[in-house]
């Protein structure tokens, strides 16, 4: 790994303020002013800002965020940009904390925007904005949504989806998510994609290689008593567990994949099945 010259960098902090401001400015929601300098946050400082709700930031990968707030009459609006280590680890950012009860807007890679509040994530940034109204009943769906289009025109990156999300079944979905760590509470199965529905839940794991994801699987076989084998993907396993009822665990390529808590492991390894179907 290259570091840069001692010399380079202040210019180079420099320029990271100098494009954070381009994308963090009052001036893009018109008739608002900044009141005060930006505020910057690091992993160390974070819980400062955030309080108890840090560590919900740092397992998806913070690398820092900056914030502004704008001021407008008796009204105050604050803008978050948090960058992480990636685009997904965004998305996951922003899908851990959307409102599941209101549908997700084409803006980025999801968003959503609310009467006093929007959120998003493109590329690897995650975007809060509140609005501290003095009429806390007003709505200003309109002018929140005007100024998360004009932000995220200025964000670089990806702004479609994790491609993995379009592999599971969308029949029955209530939900999807990036779990940071442990998915199904299982150490092996050290962050990935999941997918829940009226019945069961089920998973994708990207491993480095796809003899890693033997390995995974191999560790994960032994921790099942009772085990038999299933014909899914390049190799897998069924069995009845406690806590996670019916289950399924195929490998896919470097790919670790499958379905639990249904209520048995033949349909974990059916549903298994389709859902290895969709996985390139």
């Amino acid at each position: 790994m290259r570091f840069a010259p001692l010399a380079l960098v202040p210019a180079l902090l420099m320029a990271g303020t100098a494009r954070a401001q381009d994308i963090l400015s009052c001036q893009l929601a018109p008739g608002w002013t900044q009141s005060e300098a930006m505020h910057q946050y690091t992993a160390d400082n974070l819980y400062d800002y955030k309080d108890g709700g840090a560590e919900g930031y740092l397992v998806y990968g913070f690398a820092g965020m900056k914030s502004i707030t704008c001021k407008s009459g008796e009204n105050t609006l604050i803008i978050d940009l948090s960058e992480m280590s990636d685009a997904d680890a965004a998305y996951g950012l922003f899908a851990s904390n959307h409102d599941p009860r209101l549908p997700i807007a084409k803006i980025g890679m999801g968003g959503q925007v609310q009467p006093l509040s929007a959120t998003f994530a493109k590329g690897k940034y995650y975007v809060e904005i509140v609005e501290n109204a003095a009429d806390p009943n007003s709505d200003h769906t309109a002018e929140l949504q005007a100024l998360v289009n004009k932000m995220q025109q200025r964000i670089e990156g990806r702004d479609t989806p994790p491609e993995a999300l379009a592999w599971f079944s969308q029949e029955n979905l209530t939900s999807t998510g990036l779990v940071p760590q442990s998915v199904l509470g299982l150490k092996q199965l050290k962050h990935g994609f999941v997918a829940k529905y009226k019945q069961g839940q089920a998973f994708i794991v990207m491993e480095d290689s796809p003899e890693s994801a033997a390995a995974v699987l191999k560790e994960l076989r032994a921790g099942f008593d009772g085990s038999t084998s299933a014909q899914v993907g390049d190799e897998a396993f069924q069995a009845k567990a406690p806590y996670l009822d019916g289950i399924c665990i195929f490998r896919k390529g470097r790919y670790v994949a499958g379905y639990a808590n249904l209520p048995t492991a033949q349909q974990a390894a059916s549903e298994s099945i389709k859902l290895a179907a969709n996985i390139p």
